[in-house]
């Protein structure tokens, strides 16, 4: 799943340098692509909402652990388990609305081009928010079971 994820985000990334530059060079010869910044945004939104599933699933988020590591580790755990809690509840409400705001603006054109529906750009929050709460329920259930994994280190991450 998450190399499928990666190689979506990595691609989206690579539309999106790409798009811009084209624009960049085009506008340099007195011909500016102006869509070409509009679907760099785009690519921009899912790549966001995919990199931000993949680094949480391998637990490379900053994180600051000074304070919760001076407390004993049922408190840590519990901790743990109220942030993942408040998390869930943020990404149900952004997949929900993010499915209304989608569903609103269906007909909506996105930047003016007409064949292209704000609708594909918003449902970017839909997905990488159902997808940041499939990993944060995953968290939450090896949290439970004592599965804790630590924070990744540099190696994990590249």
């Amino acid at each position: 799943m998450v190399a499928a994820e990666a190689a979506i985000a990595m691609t989206f990334l690579a539309l999106m340098v790409g798009l811009i530059f084209v624009g960049a060079v085009s506008r340099a010869f007195g011909y500016p692509l102006n869509w070409t910044t509009d679907a760099a945004t785009a690519f921009f939104a899912w790549a966001c909402f995919l990199c931000a599933d993949i680094a949480w699933r391998r637990n490379a988020l900053m994180s600051i652990d000074f304070l919760p590591d001076l407390l004993p580790s049922t408190a840590q755990k519990g901790l743990r388990l109220a942030n993942y809690l408040i998390i869930s509840a943020f990404l149900l409400y952004l997949t929900v609305m993010g499915a209304w705001l989608a569903w609103t603006s269906r007909a909506r054109s996105f930047q003016g081009i007409p064949e292209v529906s704000y609708s594909w750009v918003t449902a970017s929050a839909v997905v990488g928010g159902l997808l940041l709460l499939i990993t944060t329920l995953l968290k939450i259930k090896d949290e439970v079971q004592g599965k804790r994994s630590g924070p990744a280190t540099a190696g994990d991450i590249l």
